[in-house]
């Protein structure tokens, strides 16, 4: 993989993981739609600390979980 693919797809394991802890927090079960839906909402929320880097990567993670 090139250098640009590897840092979105370490980007996007950073991403689900901070949702995946934010569910276990909140104690929601971490099934897929969940994820999705965490990272939904972190995207919609336009906070001004996202990178574009970190949106791709959001974006890229959510075309995944709702693939199947």
């Amino acid at each position: 993989m090139s250098q640009e693919a590897d840092a979105l797809y370490d980007e996007m394991c950073r991403v689900v993981g901070q949702a995946v802890m934010y569910l276990c927090d909140t104690d929601i079960e971490t099934k897929k739609h969940n994820i999705a839906n965490v990272l939904e909402t972190a995207l919609l929320s336009n906070n001004p600390e996202h990178t574009e880097q970190m949106r791709k990567a959001m974006r890229a993670a959510i075309n995944v979980l709702t693939r199947f």
